[in-house]
């Protein structure tokens, strides 16, 4: 019961989409422009730089916030912060008022990995962004993330089943990539140099035919 508590935190928080919001406000559809999801990567591309990283940010502040709320009400509980970070990925990816069509959660995966530390955050946006450039695959980023933390948590934490929460949520969260690494292997997932040179330099970014395709 504590679980399902956990996870409908996670899920209410994490249904809350900045992107849809930015995009509305910006007379742009998010779903039907770019690579067709509600996140930062995209935002990057419809809506520009400044609202990336507003986006980006609160999605993973959205996350965290859900960890810490479940974290003080079963304050018992090791799990229940991972499992609040995790239903905050799951109502990102599947929010009901958007007709369960929303971002890929990676920026709440952060915020999962932000709630052990912080600083994590910022080695990914860092460290984890720079090998993704160089690999020039915007995806190598989530494989980046999502394999690393559960490593990170079990080595720093020794707590078993909050290594379990991780796993399951990069699991589900590699899953949601999986258009992706199609996309990679036929030579059609957007360049993160692209993304990353927009983001930099506010220039927008143009997608080729192929590389719009979800």
């Amino acid at each position: 019961m504590r679980i399902l508590i956990c996870l409908i935190i996670g899920y209410c928080l994490g249904m809350l989409s900045p992107a849809a919001l930015f995009s509305k406000l910006k007379n742009k559809n998010m779903k039907k422009e770019g690579t067709g999801n509600l996140g930062a990567s995209n935002a990057v591309i419809v809506l520009g730089r400044s609202y990336a990283v507003i986006i980006m940010v609160l999605d993973i502040l959205k996350s965290m916030l859900a960890a810490h709320i479940a974290a003080r009400l079963f304050a018992g509980m090791s799990t229940a912060g991972y499992w609040a970070s995790f239903g905050a990925i799951l109502g990102h990816v599947y929010p009901f008022y958007l007709k369960f069509k929303g971002g890929k959660g990676l920026a709440c995966y952060g915020g999962m990995a932000g709630f052990y530390n912080p600083w994590l955050v910022v080695f990914y946006l860092t460290g984890g962004v720079a090998l993704a450039t160089l690999a020039n695959r915007s995806v190598f980023l989530a494989v980046i993330v999502t394999v690393s933390f559960p490593i990170i948590l079990i080595l720093g934490t020794g707590d078993w089943a909050c290594f379990g929460v991780a796993v399951l949520a990069s699991v589900v969260t590699l899953w949601i990539h999986r258009k992706n690494f199609g996309r990679v292997k036929r030579g059609e997932e957007a360049a993160m140099r692209k993304l990353v040179g927009a983001a930099l330099t506010g220039k927008k970014v143009t997608l080729t035919m192929k590389e719009e395709t979800e």
